[in-house]
């Protein structure tokens, strides 16, 4: 069994986070080069941005101690893992009210193949991204569980066909 681990800086969420106008080109340099490899040593960041290891390095931390930097993942193929259909749900309530919202996301918060979920607006009230291994399961997932969270009033699910485009990394460029 393959396990992965999210590191989540605990500091993240803390009350100084930096303005992306704060940002210099240095810290661009720094973060996007970190979200094409999280792994990079710090003696080739510090090349990367033109800097000794030392400040680098303070310069990092100081992006994680602001919040700007949430933490670090390890990115796993699903299908290399047997994930291989993938669903986009909307999830409609009865009304869209603090206790039902509440509910609904605490309920989302226990069901692991839920990937993404979105409070929208428009037609649904939630847009969930699933993965699961097969239809089978998906079905499981809508029938035993989804539809059976209190004030659910409306499914509709679309099964995706392809992924055309999939990005972790943040658009730096237009900051």
């Amino acid at each position: 069994m393959l396990e992965y681990a999210i590191f989540e800086n605990p500091l993240a969420g803390m009350s100084n986070k930096r303005n992306a106008t704060a940002l210099d080109a240095t810290d661009r340099r720094l973060l996007g080069r970190l979200q094409t490899d999280a792994r990079v040593t710090n003696v080739a960041l510090a090349e990367c941005a033109h800097l000794s290891p030392a400040p680098c390095l303070r310069r990092v931390r100081d992006l994680e101690t602001s919040g700007v930097i949430r933490g670090y993942v390890t990115l796993l193929d699903p299908e290399a893992l047997g994930l291989d259909v993938s669903m986009f749900i909307q999830v409609s309530l009865e009304k869209q009210v603090g206790s039902a919202l509440r509910i609904f996301e605490e309920a989302i918060e226990g069901y692991p193949e839920v990937m993404e979920c979105y409070l929208m607006t428009g037609d649904s009230d939630y847009l969930l991204r699933v993965v699961a291994p097969d239809l089978k399961s998906l079905q499981s997932f809508i029938v035993d569980r989804l539809a059976r969270i209190p004030h659910v009033s409306n499914i509709r699910s679309s099964i995706t066909l392809k992924q055309v485009k999939y990005k972790t990394a943040l658009p730096i460029d237009l900051l």
